[in-house]
């Protein structure tokens, strides 16, 4: 329904190995385009054009089985928006690490906060070589402030709070929000991703905020299970999980209000509240501070 590394923004778990992969480009045999990919079906129901037949395939597929996934992911993509603009206008962060960036759709974070604040500094991290392709619209900064790329497996913490860039960009003395959007559907139990976030979270000062979306099932079960399905039969399996699910996330830290909830009701603009139905909805949302 959406991006470890990589989901709807940017973990694909899978694509047929082989040496010289049918439909890898000469640069980077890895780049399968014979192959529906997760960040590509988000680009494609979202009107963007870094996509290919079989994206467009399974993106349609998966519409049929619920219409409203449009409505779905724009909602998440909003919430991540919200997201940095609080932290960056409310809460004084000035550094990000966004992991699972995704292809780059504007506004990305950077964007975000640092019309807020220009000297704001972001990271972002993926392992899509697509991604990878079109990182460097990710980073134009304003030249107050400062962007970086992390090629990237979310499953290896230690490659990311180990990595040259993220220590050269970012203080991690000071507060760091970790934006983690719509990729933990992407994480199977196997992959441990309550231990994840709490190793990418370890290294992080007091102060530091965690931002996650996190699929579910809870509204519209019968519809986004089938979704589910179609993304699973194309190497793409998801774990949904409930509410309770998704608050395991923030144990042990201090919730930002409103605590975790549909991303359409996370801090909504007043003009599109009450706008969009809880059905169309399959993505839980929350921040939280560390103490």
């Amino acid at each position: 329904m959406g991006r470890p590394c990589v989901g709807e923004r940017g973990i694909h778990h899978a694509e047929a190995p082989g040496p010289r992969e049918q439909g890898g480009t000469a640069g980077n045999p890895q780049l399968r385009t014979d192959v529906a990919h997760s960040a590509r079906v988000y680009d494609y129901v979202l009107g963007g054009k870094d996509n290919y037949s079989a994206d467009r395939e399974a993106a349609e597929a998966m519409m049929r089985e619920w219409p409203a996934l449009p409505v779905h992911m724009r909602a998440n993509r909003e919430f991540m928006h919200r997201v940095g603009h609080h932290l960056a206008a409310e809460e004084g962060v000035r550094q990000f690490l966004d992991i699972g960036t995704g292809l780059p759709t504007s506004p990305n974070l950077h964007e975000v906060v640092q019309k807020v604040a220009p000297d704001a500094r972001v990271v972002y991290v993926d392992n899509d070589p697509i991604v990878l392709v079109h990182a460097q619209a990710l980073l134009v900064s304003a030249p107050e402030g400062r962007t970086a790329y992390i090629d990237a497996d979310m499953r290896d913490p230690a490659s990311i709070v180990n990595a040259g860039e993220l220590r050269e960009t970012l203080d991690l003395d000071q507060p760091v929000a970790l934006t983690v959007i719509a990729m933990v559907h992407f994480m199977l139990d196997e992959d441990d991703a309550y231990g994840i976030i709490d190793r990418l979270m370890e290294p992080l000062a007091p102060g530091s905020f965690l931002a996650v979306s996190i699929g579910t099932a809870d509204f519209a079960p019968e519809e986004v299970n089938r979704v589910a399905r179609e993304y699973a039969a194309r190497g793409m399996p998801m774990r949904l999980r409930t509410k309770a699910e998704a608050e395991r996330f923030f144990d042990g830290m201090d919730p930002v209000a409103p605590g975790v909830t549909q991303v359409h009701h996370w801090r909504p603009d007043p003009k599109e509240a009450g706008t969009i139905r809880d059905a169309d909805i399959a993505m839980y949302g929350g921040v939280a501070r560390k103490r």
